[in-house]
Protein backbone atom coordinates (compact mmCIF):
# COMPACT_ATOMS: atom_id res chain seq x y z
CA UNK A 1 0.00 0.00 0.00
CA UNK A 2 1.39 3.38 -0.94
CA UNK A 3 1.77 6.14 1.58
CA UNK A 4 -0.91 8.19 -0.18
CA UNK A 5 -3.37 5.29 -0.19
CA UNK A 6 -2.90 4.80 3.56
CA UNK A 7 -4.23 8.29 4.30
CA UNK A 8 -7.95 7.90 4.81
CA UNK A 9 -8.97 10.34 7.54
CA UNK A 10 -8.76 14.09 7.85
CA UNK A 11 -8.05 16.02 11.06
CA UNK A 12 -8.74 19.70 11.43
CA UNK A 13 -7.47 21.97 14.20
CA UNK A 14 -7.15 25.64 15.01
CA UNK A 15 -3.78 27.00 16.09
CA UNK A 16 -2.38 30.36 17.06
CA UNK A 17 -0.30 32.23 14.49
CA UNK A 18 2.79 31.78 16.68
CA UNK A 19 2.18 28.04 16.98
CA UNK A 20 1.76 27.71 13.22
CA UNK A 21 4.98 29.65 12.57
CA UNK A 22 6.84 27.35 14.96
CA UNK A 23 5.42 24.22 13.34
CA UNK A 24 6.20 25.50 9.84
CA UNK A 25 9.78 26.26 10.90
CA UNK A 26 10.25 22.86 12.56
CA UNK A 27 8.81 21.08 9.52
CA UNK A 28 11.13 23.08 7.26
CA UNK A 29 14.14 22.13 9.39
CA UNK A 30 13.23 18.45 9.00
CA UNK A 31 12.51 18.83 5.30
CA UNK A 32 8.89 17.75 5.72
CA UNK A 33 5.52 19.24 4.98
CA UNK A 34 3.54 20.78 7.81
CA UNK A 35 1.01 17.94 7.52
CA UNK A 36 3.71 15.26 7.75
CA UNK A 37 5.31 17.02 10.72
CA UNK A 38 2.02 17.47 12.60
CA UNK A 39 0.81 13.92 11.95
CA UNK A 40 4.12 12.38 13.05
CA UNK A 41 4.24 14.56 16.18
CA UNK A 42 0.64 13.65 17.06
CA UNK A 43 1.26 9.93 16.55
CA UNK A 44 4.39 10.07 18.73
CA UNK A 45 2.47 11.94 21.45
CA UNK A 46 -0.32 9.35 21.26
CA UNK A 47 2.16 6.48 21.56
CA UNK A 48 3.81 8.12 24.60
CA UNK A 49 0.45 8.75 26.25
CA UNK A 50 -0.73 5.17 25.72
CA UNK A 51 2.60 3.77 26.89
CA UNK A 52 2.61 5.98 30.00
CA UNK A 53 -0.92 4.90 30.91
CA UNK A 54 0.07 1.22 30.66
CA UNK A 55 3.22 1.66 32.73
CA UNK A 56 3.09 1.56 36.50
CA UNK A 57 5.99 3.30 38.17
CA UNK A 58 6.62 2.35 41.77
CA UNK A 59 9.28 3.67 44.12
CA UNK A 60 11.91 1.13 45.18
CA UNK A 61 10.68 0.92 48.78
CA UNK A 62 7.15 0.23 47.55
CA UNK A 63 8.45 -2.43 45.16
CA UNK A 64 10.18 -4.14 48.05
CA UNK A 65 7.04 -3.97 50.23
CA UNK A 66 4.95 -5.40 47.39
CA UNK A 67 7.36 -8.29 46.80
CA UNK A 68 7.49 -9.03 50.54
CA UNK A 69 3.69 -9.17 50.67
CA UNK A 70 3.61 -11.45 47.62
CA UNK A 71 6.27 -13.81 48.94
CA UNK A 72 5.11 -13.76 52.55
CA UNK A 73 1.46 -12.66 52.61
CA UNK A 74 -0.06 -11.62 55.91
CA UNK A 75 -2.45 -13.99 57.66
CA UNK A 76 -5.98 -13.62 56.36
CA UNK A 77 -8.25 -11.69 58.71
CA UNK A 78 -11.46 -13.50 59.75
CA UNK A 79 -13.63 -10.89 58.05
CA UNK A 80 -12.07 -11.72 54.66
CA UNK A 81 -12.66 -15.42 55.19
CA UNK A 82 -16.34 -14.74 55.97
CA UNK A 83 -16.63 -12.43 52.96
CA UNK A 84 -15.14 -15.08 50.66
CA UNK A 85 -17.50 -17.75 52.05
CA UNK A 86 -20.51 -15.43 51.63
CA UNK A 87 -19.46 -14.64 48.08
CA UNK A 88 -19.03 -18.33 47.29
CA UNK A 89 -22.50 -19.12 48.72
CA UNK A 90 -24.15 -16.31 46.76
CA UNK A 91 -22.38 -17.04 43.48
CA UNK A 92 -22.72 -20.83 43.54
CA UNK A 93 -26.25 -20.76 44.95
CA UNK A 94 -28.60 -22.90 42.84
CA UNK A 95 -32.13 -21.71 42.13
Amino acid sequence: MTREAARTQRVEARISPLGLRMIKRAAEIQGRSVSEFVVEAAVQAAERTIHDMQLIEVALDHQEAFMKAMLDPPKEAPIWKRARESHRRLITKSD
